[in-house]
């Protein structure tokens, strides 16, 4: 009733990472919140609510931990909260399928907060596995309601929403219960109230997981694995962008018509300028990521990418860093700022900070296209996906490297330790991989690269229509050349910097004189070779296609994570300093 009295409560989740909370927490809001099959998805804090009757639940998705005491930013984060006492009720979320390790927490919660239940979820996997939990019984040892639950299915969300509701009302307790030791009072708890019955696992599942994990054959299935989603992003990728760009070429000339009659400058900065820009940044950009972003979701949802961690983490461990950034790395082949905001999983500040000033030495699929292009114009017998596939390596040597050299000078300090939970392989969802990686993160990435493209188009069209072009490029000439390149080329990455998908356009715009992005549609190799690129400046433009400086909107990510100007700019120019010594150093090889 509109001018009623409305109660507001504040609910918190908490709960071990990987037992299923965001899943629950999406259920009981209608959030759309990421979730993942590997532990470190909820790192910050994600809010919804929940309407009953005059009360308004405002539930608080708390990081996944393994104790209130310990010294992560997740975990303190969860710590603090709990023990501010923000919350009007807290929820318990364990796994139904390893009740012990879930109940240590579960107690400590117990032994901090006054108003708490305790949701077993997972208890579908849980009947499959033959593990049943007496309800009541483990009510009476806790001391707190306990609610059955299976939230991707929806199964209990409604009797755990009475319990919230009951909870909330019900006086706070005057005495907290006491455990000496929180790990045997789970044990003991877990053998009174949990059943397991004789199961006969599939041999198949074991041995899959083992080889997947094992260092002898896991480590080649997972680069052939990496190999062929590159492979399915750069070659799926070419025919829709095909059509994409004969779409935008209609409609180019729609637009022309539309502003016939409006001034010259207008219509060149409206249309060959920030309509041009635009459309070519997406038709590149686009397809690779729907490509891309939901393969690399499938990895996720089936429980594979904790075991890639694994797998890298002793080389990872050799540089200073941990297993956790090899996962941020190969999210970067999607988006490098995409990378940049996965680097929150990582535990350690020194390791967070190095994963992401190094992330953008991986390359993007915005960087693929020039990779690609110049691989199979000037070596054709290799193949376009092994050039690619030899740059990711490259990128991806670069990084840990140059981590380790972090790691041992300016981010110097303790080694920290590597935890992370194995979750078992599960069925990926197909339906919720396809909303996510489209909704939020390829068209996220896309709309933000849009708003720095948008501009950039503007400035092009101004800098190849009043002559600054060839003033800039001959400035450069020298610092081209030392680099192994030339003033053109340089000045197409300075010009490329909101979007690494214009390098090639902007090249072939100096080249043909054109004044816009639409009219260099359809051209490319052998415009390079008669416009002097030889095979030795095409390898020097591939490495610094590699160590340059990230595009605006990975720089707009590193900002936001990190809050500080100096680490922005560390980032820029890292990078850069990797990619003009390296460039340096071939062009006195090659030359």
């Amino acid at each position: 009733m509109s001018g009623a009295y409305i109660q507001k409560i504040t609910v918190a989740l908490a709960g071990n990472p990987n037992v299923g909370k965001s899943t629950l927490f999406n259920a009981l809001t209608g959030l759309r919140q990421h979730t993942g099959n590997w532990p470190g998805k909820t790192v910050g804090t994600a809010q919804g609510t929940l309407r009953r009757g005059d009360i308004l639940y405002t539930l608080v998705d708390l990081p996944g931990t393994y104790s209130l005491d310990g010294k992560s930013e997740d975990e303190r984060v969860t710590g603090t909260f709990l023990q501010s006492n923000q919350a009007d009720c807290t929820v318990v979320v364990c796994d139904g399928t390893c009740m012990e390790r879930s109940l240590i927490l579960a107690l400590e919660i117990l032994q901090r907060t006054d108003r708490v239940v305790v949701c077993v979820n997972l208890m579908d996997e849980a009947d499959r596995h033959g593990i049943s939990v007496d309800e009541a019984a483990l009510s009476r040892f806790l001391g707190a309601p306990v609610v059955l639950t299976a939230a991707g299915k929806g199964i209990g969300l409604e009797k755990l929403i009475e319990q919230i509701c009951h909870s909330t009302l019900a006086p706070k307790r005057l005495d907290s219960p006491k455990w000496d030791d929180p790990i045997t009072a789970a044990e003991q708890i877990a053998g009174e109230c949990i059943f397991r019955e004789a199961e006969e696992k599939p041999k198949y599942r074991f041995q899959v997981d083992r080889l997947m994990v094992s260092r002898r054959f896991g480590v080649p299935l997972m680069f052939l694995l990496l190999l062929a989603i590159v492979w399915l992003t750069v070659w799926g990728a070419n025919y829709p962008s095909a059509l994409l760009e004969s779409g935008f070429d209609w409609f180019y000339a729609v637009l022309k018509g539309w502003l016939k009659a409006t001034p010259w400058w207008l219509q060149g900065i409206l249309v060959d300028g920030l309509y041009a820009t635009c459309a070519r940044v997406i038709a590149v950009m686009l397809p690779p990521m729907a490509i891309f972003f939901p393969l690399f979701t499938i990895l996720e949802d089936i429980g594979y990418l904790p075991r890639m961690a694994f797998l890298l983490d002793p080389c990872m461990a050799r540089c200073g860093g941990c297993g956790k950034q090899a996962l941020t790395l190969c999210m970067g082949l999607g988006c490098n700022a995409v990378g940049v905001m996965g680097c929150r999983i990582i535990d350690s500040p020194r390791e967070r900070l190095a994963a992401i000033l190094t992330n953008a030495m991986v390359p993007c699929n915005g960087r693929f296209p020039t990779l690609i292009l110049l691989g199979t114009l000037f070596f054709p017998e290799a193949g376009a996906a092994l050039i690619v596939a030899a740059c990711v390596a490259l990128g991806a040597v670069g990084a840990t490297v140059t981590s380790g050299i972090l790691s041992r000078t300016a981010l110097r300090s303790e080694a920290s330790s590597f935890l992370m939970e194995m979750p078992p392989f599960r069925r990926p969802r197909l339906g919720k991989i396809l909303v996510r990686s489209m909704l939020d993160r390829t068209l996220f990435v896309a709309g933000r690269a849009l708003r720095v493209s948008a501009p950039a188009g503007v400035v092009l069209w101004i800098v190849f229509n009043t002559g600054l072009m060839g003033l800039a490029a001959g400035f450069l000439e020298p610092f081209g050349q030392l680099l192994g390149m030339n003033g053109l080329i340089l000045l197409a990455f300075i010009l490329a910097l909101p979007a690494n998908e214009l390098l090639i356009p902007v090249i072939l715009m100096a080249m043909t004189g054109s004044g816009s992005l639409q009219e260099t549609a359809g051209l490319g190799g052998q415009l390079l070779i008669d416009g002097g690129i030889t095979w030795q400046m095409a390898i020097c433009t591939m490495v610094f296609t590699l160590f340059h400086w990230p595009c605006s909107t990975t720089l707009m990510t590193v900002y936001r994570e990190t809050g500080s100007v100096k680490k922005t700019a560390a980032a820029l120019f890292l990078p850069t300093a990797v990619g003009i010594i390296l460039c340096i150093m071939l062009k006195l090889l090659l030359m």
